[in-house]
């Protein structure tokens, strides 16, 4: 084995048994289910124990060199963050990020290609090697951080969870549910959350629980609660889906911090850092003005952070080992990261969502790349 990648992989298979074992305690994310494991009370003492998923010891560019193309693990449907439309073409802000690793490895944003996870999926399927990075609405927390055998590289939305009612109750706030019964998923950190806030508050409510996202959507349509909750992007995007979405109203309130952003697999510095640097190249882009449009024409600007920024200075590409223009190709293949914003989620979007946190750090909010230099 190659000793430079034999931490790697032990690290690797560190996290998948960690991952296997802390599953059930951290799920979640403020989105989907966590089911509990159960041992089957029926199961052979002498069976042979399940082999646990093989990784090839190359480096993931090496991979997604050889393979053509990058696998990225997205939701199940979630518009504006990662939605397939008719024809099975993906898009949202989360599907961006994915597009803009395969346009700075091959220039070429579209060789890309995606899973659909659900909650439960989602880790194993990075740990054993099925995907290469995780682009879908996950929550950076330091057990997932350091216990799975996976990193966070950046956020590509920061989030926190809100609560959506029927405007016909006449709610304006989350201090008026008292008694109230909410959905949302069994066994999230959604859950947890809304346990803290209740007791916290010494309101009385009770919960209807379910597996999966739609499920939730659909027992909230049928009235069989009077509010529901997840991250409030969540709601937005789940609010399309209901029989009239202008009959319901999304909270002021956040009552959680939810950063979500792209996870790789721990022990390859070198690919976190080509899917770190190429969410970070969208933020930088956009507070430097360049966009899809005038990226060839900023090209010859004399700036010389955005010169350093296209590739037209310095060799940072080679840093990286991948080609100079990487982070070119991605602002004229995907776009900064205001357009993916406002294409995928903004206000002239159906989930209408104001920048708020996710402007820019000049403007207010949190989005900040460090320096390209």
């Amino acid at each position: 084995m190659n000793n430079r990648l034999l931490p790697a992989v032990l690290a690797l298979v560190v996290g998948l048994v960690a991952g296997f074992l802390l599953y059930p305690m951290f799920a979640g994310g403020g989105e989907e289910t966590a089911p509990a494991v159960a041992a089957s009370d029926d199961a052979d003492p002498n069976a042979e124990p399940e082999p646990l998923p093989v990784v090839e010891n190359r480096s993931t560019l090496d991979l997604v060199r050889a393979r053509g193309y990058v696998r990225c693990g997205v939701s199940q449907g979630l518009p504006g963050f990662s939605n397939p439309n008719d024809s099975g073409d993906w898009s949202g802000i989360d599907v961006d990020v994915c597009r803009a690793v395969a346009a700075a490895v091959f220039g070429d944003a579209d060789k890309s290609r995606y899973t659909p996870l659900s909650a439960k999926e989602r880790f194993t399927a990075l740990q054993s090697g099925e995907i290469d990075v995780l682009t879908r609405n996950t929550t950076w927390s330091l057990t997932r951080d350091t216990a799975l055998g996976l990193d966070f590289v950046g956020v590509n939305y920061y989030d926190g969870q809100g609560f959506m009612v029927r405007k016909e109750l006449g709610v304006k706030s989350v201090m008026e549910l008292d008694g109230a019964v909410v959905c949302t998923n069994t066994g999230t950190t959604t859950e947890l959350n809304v346990a803290d806030f209740f007791r916290t508050n010494g309101l009385a409510y009770s919960i209807v629980a379910f597996e999966k996202s739609d499920e939730v959507v659909a027992a909230y349509d049928a009235g069989r609660c009077d509010a529901f909750t997840t991250d409030a992007s969540g709601l937005y995007s789940e609010r399309l889906k209901l029989a009239d979405l202008n009959d319901h109203v999304v909270l002021p309130e956040i009552i959680s911090k939810e950063p979500l952003g792209p996870a790789v697999r721990q022990g390859d510095d070198q690919w976190a850092d080509i899917v770190r640097w190429s969410l970070f190249a969208m933020v930088e882009a956009e507070e430097l003005g360049v966009t899809s449009k005038n990226a060839g024409e900023m090209r010859n600007t004399q700036n010389p952070a955005i010169r350093r920024l296209l590739g037209t200075e310095g060799a940072f590409g080679q840093n990286l080992g991948i080609p100079n223009d990487w982070a070119y190709k991605i602002i004229t293949e995907v776009g900064n990261y205001g357009e993916s914003f406002e294409r995928g989620v903004g206000e002239n979007t159906p989930l209408g969502i104001p920048r708020g946190l996710n402007a820019l750090w000049k403007d207010g909010g949190l989005q900040y790349s460090p320096p390209i230099r």
